[in-house]
């Protein structure tokens, strides 16, 4: 076999093993130093020490250059400078941080009373409980970046309000569903930090680029909440007065400063020092960690078992994230060594796509790879694979970006993998049936197709931040 067929099989256990259930960022490391080892494989150079013994020499000598021999292989000087390549990035750093400012605002007991209070602001307006758990998702979900707290939180706060308020099943999982994946668009996004760790694309400018197509989607998503519930209005009935009373505007606003705005102010304090320039995104990171604790602390939800969750639960995805992404490296540099990713090329270049079908062509791989596997694995071990690609095509790598983190919001919402409706179903009532939370989530993947389209016929909605904010250029 050539190279590039060995490569092409490595690539091809790889997927095997996935689908059979082995843990992907050690299957990485086994194949990268597996397949790595022959790559590397040069018997002149990690035996002459072995080959240099005199007749005389003892059998513990030979056996210990032997040994010795065996282990200098490339590979594994390879491996431990990936190793340090990703501890060392400081991009990857602002991640732990972000994650542990999720996980304590996820305990600080804000939640409820942000839906609560959203509530009642929305009354007026058709499907307001709808409303006020979809901004309620957006908010926390953009605080977090975590879907399946978004969700479960949202699932036992919301939830039963909805229910209780006699909105249709359907409706208001569906909802839920849909606004705990917005953390992964949104900033500030890990997902975003992971795919400029993969791609080098500058953090900041891809924080600007994803603005608006965000803001966009879940402008999408309230327009159909609001519609169909003018359109259907036994959907999300209006609430009663005995349901939702009055509350004059003094102590609504009362109630907007202590609950809305202090998370608000939280995240566009942290973005937008990113945007603005006042702070790289592990600054930036840092206080909104900071911040996170003295919300914790004002609320008066900060115990000290509660924050040790919360830092075992940062340092777990940390770990996660880390080690998926020297496994990844490893794998690719010894997939590109062998020739692989120069066969994909050839092989993709083939078919004389233009621009916009190559695209098409991507998105459809990632949507099918979104149902068997998670967001950070596609990010870490698939989106580099067509990375190399996007300079034939004239793709900017930040436009590419955004599309797949658009792209993946689908992964969480599509049966029969759609990940966010078993989240929701682990903690619905017993009468929320499995089939009824799919029903509600697929118009959602709708507005999500919509979105993409919307920027593949206007670009300029994913460039006009980042050329508004720093000029053009990458």
């Amino acid at each position: 076999m050539t190279d590039p067929q060995i490569a092409l099989m490595m690539l091809g256990i790889f997927i095997a093993f996935v689908f059979l259930g082995f843990p992907i960022a050690f299957t990485l490391m086994a194949l990268g130093i597996a397949f790595g080892y022959y790559a590397y494989f040069d018997p002149s150079r990690m035996w002459r020490g072995y080959n240099r013994l005199t007749e005389d020499a003892s059998w513990w000598d030979s056996t210990s250059l032997w040994i010795e021999g065996f282990y200098n292989n490339r590979i594994f000087d390879l491996f431990v400078n990936q190793t340090y390549t990703v501890i060392s990035n400081e991009v990857l750093t602002a991640i732990p941080l972000f994650l542990f400012m999720g996980y304590i605002v996820e305990r600080a007991n804000i939640v409820d009373k942000l839906f609560g209070t959203l509530a009642i602001a929305t009354r007026n307006i058709p499907g307001s409980m709808g409303v006020a758990a979809l901004l309620t998702c957006a908010l926390f979900a953009t605080a977090t970046g975590i879907v399946g707290a978004v969700v479960t939180l949202m699932g036992l706060l919301a939830l039963p309000q909805m229910l209780k308020a006699r909105y249709d099943h359907s409706f208001a999982t569906g909802i839920i569903c849909a606004g705990g994946t917005l953390g992964i668009l949104i900033p500030p996004s890990i997902m975003l930090i992971v795919y400029a760790a993969s791609s080098g694309v500058s953090i900041v400018r891809l924080y600007a680029g994803a603005l608006l197509p965000g803001f966009t989607l879940v402008g999408l998503y309230l327009l159909y909440i609001i519609g169909r519930s003018i359109l259907n209005p036994k959907l999300a009935p209006k609430p009663t007065r005995e349901e939702m009373p009055e509350v004059p505007w003094s102590k609504l606003i009362l109630m907007l400063m202590t609950s809305f705005f202090p998370l608000a102010f939280l995240i566009f304090a942290v973005l937008g020092s990113i945007l603005f320039g006042l702070a790289t995104p592990t600054e930036a990171a840092s206080i909104g960690a900071l911040g996170g604790m003295v919300l914790a602390v004002a609320y008066r939800a900060m115990t000290f078992q509660r924050l040790r969750e919360s830092v075992y639960l940062t340092v777990r995805t940390t770990a996660m994230v880390c080690w998926l992404f020297v496994g990844s490296y490893t794998f690719s540099a010894v997939f590109s060594y062998l020739g692989g990713e120069h066969v994909i090329a050839e092989f993709v270049q083939s078919f004389d796509l233009t621009p916009i079908q190559f695209l098409i062509m991507a998105q459809i791989i990632i949507f099918l790879l979104g149902w068997p596997l998670e967001w950070s694995e596609i990010i870490i071990i698939f989106v580099p694979i067509f990375l190399p690609l996007l300079p034939l095509f004239g793709i900017d790598p930040l436009f590419f970006g955004v599309l797949v983190a658009l792209n993946l919001q689908t992964s969480f919402l599509t049966p029969p993998m759609a990940m966010s409706a078993y989240y929701l179903k682990g903690i619905a009532p017993p009468q929320i049936k499995l089939t009824e939370i799919f029903k509600g989530v697929l118009p959602y993947c709708g507005m999500v197709i919509i979105c993409m389209v919307l920027l593949y016929t206007f670009p300029q909605i994913v460039f006009t931040l980042p050329e508004a904010f720093y000029g053009p250029g990458r």
